[in-house]
């Protein structure tokens, strides 16, 4: 969806499957990455979509900056990273296709639906706002007027 909306607004677009975007961003594909957030907490952790703490990780080691763009409903002012419980999803969604069972039974399965990006990841938070530049925790608690 996310490729097709963009594509209709003019970008150039290149849809790559998640497992290689490492490969890529190492050939030098990728000058940067923006993802959305879900929660952003008051000491700047994003969480988002599971994935997004593994792109920050390999941006950071291919020098790629990396920016989260949320509205200002994403922003958790009263919450800390520590406070925040990760959803975690049905399991039948990595266990079964098409309602047939893929996993062996009687395996421990863990589905959580979301990840916490640390701040010192995140090059920027692109809000409609404003920008939030590093150190994120410390210019948000500005940027919102929060007291720590």
């Amino acid at each position: 969806m996310t490729a097709y909306e963009l594509k209709e607004d003019g970008f150039d677009v290149t849809l790559i499957a998640d497992t290689m975007v490492g490969y890529v961003m190492k050939k030098g594909l990728v000058d940067k990455v923006i993802t959305g957030a879900d929660r952003i907490t008051r000491d700047g952790y994003v969480f988002n979509k599971i994935g997004t703490y593994q792109l920050s990780i390999l941006a950071k080691r291919h020098e790629i900056p990396f920016f989260c763009a949320a509205p200002i409903s994403s922003f958790d002012p009263e919450r800390t990273f520590d406070q925040v419980v990760i959803e975690e999803r049905n399991v039948k969604e990595i266990t079964h296709i098409g309602g047939k069972r893929i996993a062996p039974k009687g395996i421990a399965i863990f589905n959580p639906a979301f990840d916490a990006t640390p701040p010192d990841l995140i090059s920027a938070i692109i809000a409609n706002f404003g920008i939030i530049e590093s150190p994120i925790g410390e210019n948000l608690s500005k940027k919102l007027r929060l007291g720590k």
